[in-house]
């Protein structure tokens, strides 16, 4: 812009009585003001943009009166282009006072290429370390290995050797009832024997069900 505050001033009767003073052109990335600064008498100015800048930008009124001695601004709003086309956008603002005793051009240039959405390549997305869904660790060496490969069982080892432990277990029971049963000298201890049964049994069911 001609300015740091995005304002394009046009000075009106400064040099003189009728007399026109408008930069010979501006770059914007965004919307800004057109300061209308009258350095004399009253006057009628009008605005135009040309085909080119139309579908980018956007006047909040063409026409305007400007007191003497006075200033006034006009907002011009930019858009983001529709096409999704944001290469920069050349074209001219056209600036006339007393009803087009005096004109003169800027050339205007709108360029939103800054605005660009970024696009992200979807391969960065995907999460890293295969498909098991564990994370992936460096050692200090810097192999990668993943959870449990390295440093003694996984969870899931351990979990299946807790689940079988009971089992173990009542097998363990059974084995000794059926010799404490046996060994006595004389008949077999029935006693001994239906609860070896029973042990092994529950160590069977156990099994199945888990």
């Amino acid at each position: 812009m001609t300015d740091a505050t995005d304002r394009l001033v046009v000075d009106i009767n400064r040099d003189g009585a009728r007399s026109l003073a408008v930069p010979e052109s501006v770059t914007v990335d965004r919307s800004f003001v057109v300061d209308l600064r009258n350095h004399g008498m009253a006057t009628h100015v009008h605005l135009h943009l040309d085909d080119a800048l139309s579908g980018v930008a956007r006047l909040s009124n063409a026409n305007h009166h400007v007191p003497s001695e006075s200033t006034r601004r006009v907002r011009v709003d930019i858009v983001e282009p529709s096409d999704g086309d944001y290469a920069p956008i050349p074209g001219r603002l056209k600036v006339a006072i007393a009803y087009g005793q005096e004109t003169r051009f800027v050339d205007l240039t709108v360029d939103l290429s800054s605005h660009e959405p970024v696009a992200v390549d979807p391969d960065l997305a995907e999460p890293r370390g295969g498909s098991g869904g564990g994370a992936v660790t460096t050692t200090p060496g810097g192999d990668r290995n993943p959870p449990g490969a390295a440093g003694g069982p996984s969870p899931l080892a351990r979990s299946r050797t807790l689940r079988l432990l009971p089992a173990v277990v009542l097998g363990l029971v059974a084995v000794g009832l059926a010799v404490a049963a046996v060994l006595p000298a004389g008949a077999p201890d029935l006693s001994l024997g239906g609860l070896a049964v029973v042990a092994a049994v529950l160590a069977a069911g156990y099994l199945l069900l888990s």
